[in-house]
């Protein structure tokens, strides 16, 4: 049974009620600073842990419930005689209960880097607290989550003002992941406050968003954690309609939404059409609705069923054309009233809207699992600049097949490797993902723009006097070969390859213009 319970909150939220639900059955309040004000005044009877401890709090509030009258009454057991003999002798009360969330440090290193601020927002007191408690909690309770106040009062209305084993090994697991994720926190800022990309030792922290239908496949169980990377995306995206997304919809999703984020709205609008992680169709044009038009025409067998995005906040005109087709989810940094009632007859369209764009040239790290390991590597965060580029043939691009170049490699950069796209007046119109060989990805990139000139009426592929792209070197020139034989006039890619000057002569040859831009893009 809960006859005494300490309380020391950071995060006020319902913690005046629930301590009047205690007090109700005559359980002793204990308390520190800001939660033994609220509480009192509201009323409710409180002993101030410094009273209880009889030592004052030190060091400006550093000390205060590092104390053996409060890390006793944690862990002492209830079932050992020595335990209540040391207790008894040492005047060591029994605490039943603990409710403590902790100095909000996330928040602090989100709003300041000022180093003095967010050291003093490491919570001392509190983890240990919350440690002895979870080991302890054959005998105590412990609460780290306001959200969980209505289960522990419900268990105690339903067994005599007691807990039982089961939620109390419940909350003890979420006690000890609450303390794991907030030292994962500071390790993680003060590495990156001394410049250690990768300290030797590496820690994660998520948090439940949701336990999701499946994984990739429907024999595979599949959970989203959000982490405390402030990145607008579908993690912090707000869902407008629709139903559940599912792991497969989470993945196209933040790809594409990744992608349209290359493209800054004040220069265009920008929609990215993706389909298993890989984009079919990327357009940028002076309104979203000619963007959408461009980016369908690419591939639109393949936008049956995919994934939108937008750069900008999407229109009601935009809203429908999109409709027109099937669409498993369109996320959108906002989206008017207009385009909320052009989608609303799509039951199961997911709507999201996620209140700004990811900076596409921000660091970072990215992490993927092994057997037994991580692999963690900064985000690929590298533009497209033309004034970088080198003009290796005999012919430079002309502006115009410049800015197409710079376009394609920011569209190949989000691509599976081994990747080719052509893209031409800000669109792409072929786009080969995945093949183990370039000059494969080449075909197939040729195969659906021919494919889709014809669905449009035309014999004329439409890479005919586009340029492309490539994520990596050409190792010969046969790729290239394929590239001519398509119609492309210009060719960017990273160089580096033992035969680059076949290949610069087979482009010389053909009177293409080919730049070097030193930068490989890899996807995998």
């Amino acid at each position: 049974m809960i006859r005494r319970a300490l309380l020391s909150v950071s995060d006020k939220t319902g913690i005046v009620a629930f301590a009047r639900l205690l007090s109700g059955r005559g359980v002793e309040l204990l308390s520190t600073g800001g939660t033994a004000k609220a509480l009192r005044d509201a009323g409710l009877p409180v002993v101030e842990v410094a009273d209880h401890t009889g030592a004052p709090e030190i060091l400006d509030g550093r000390v205060k419930t590092l104390h053996p009258k409060i890390h006793g009454g944690l862990l002492g057991r209830r079932d050992l005689t020595g335990h209540r003999d040391q207790m008894a002798a040492h005047d060591i009360a029994p605490i039943d209960l603990l409710v403590v969330n902790l100095y909000p440090f996330e928040a602090t290193v989100a709003r300041t880097d000022d180093w003095e601020t967010c050291i003093e927002n490491i919570d001392i007191g509190g983890p240990a607290m919350i440690r002895a408690a979870a080991k302890n909690h054959d005998w105590v309770t412990v609460v780290v989550d306001p959200a969980d106040y209505g289960v522990v009062a419900e268990a105690m209305a339903a067994h005599d003002g007691a807990t039982t084993t089961a939620l109390r090994r419940h909350l003890a697991r979420k006690a000890y992941s609450r303390t794991a994720a907030y030292d994962s926190a500071i390790a993680t800022w003060l590495a990156g406050q001394l410049g250690e990309t990768f300290p030797d030792t590496v820690t994660f922290a998520g948090t439940l968003v949701e336990t999701l239908r499946y994984g990739e496949n429907p024999h595979q169980a599949a959970a989203f954690y959000r982490t405390a990377e402030a990145r607008p995306g579908v993690a912090t995206a707000r869902q407008l309609q629709g139903k559940a997304l599912s792991y497969n919809n989470l993945n196209d999703t933040d790809a594409a939404f990744e992608l349209v984020a290359e493209f800054a709205p004040a220069e265009a609008a920008a929609i990215v059409i993706v389909k298993h992680a890989n984009p079919c169709g990327v357009a940028v044009a002076p309104t979203l609705l000619e963007a959408w038009k461009k980016a369908l025409a690419c591939d639109p067998v393949s936008a049956f069923g995919g994934i939108v995005a937008a750069n900008r906040p999407l229109d009601g005109e935009t809203a429908a054309a999109i409709a027109e087709i099937f669409t498993e989810v369109i996320v959108v940094p906002a989206a008017t009233p207009e385009a909320c009632e052009a989608l609303a007859r799509k039951k199961n369209l997911r709507l999201l809207v996620t209140g700004g764009l990811p900076d596409p040239t921000t660091a970072g790290l990215t992490a993927k699992t092994l057997a037994g390991g991580l692999l963690v590597q900064s985000r690929d965060n590298l533009g497209a600049d033309p004034a970088s580029f080198k003009v290796t043939t005999k012919r430079a691009p002309s502006p115009a097949e410049t800015a197409d170049l710079a376009f394609a490699i920011r569209v190949a950069k989000h691509v599976k490797s081994n990747t080719i796209v052509f893209c031409k007046d800000g669109a792409t119109v072929g786009i080969g993902a995945g093949q183990m060989s370039r000059v494969d990805s080449a075909r197939i990139a040729l195969r659906k723009a021919t494919d889709a000139a014809r669905a449009a009426g035309s014999d004329v592929p439409q890479t005919r006097g586009s340029v492309a792209a490539s994520d990596a070197f050409f190792p010969f020139a046969d790729g290239l070969d394929v590239l001519v034989e398509a119609g492309a006039t210009a060719v960017a890619q990273p160089g580096g390859s033992m035969r680059d000057h076949e290949v610069i002569a087979a482009a010389d040859a053909a009177g293409l213009a080919m730049v070097f831009t030193g930068e490989r893009h890899f996807r995998h």
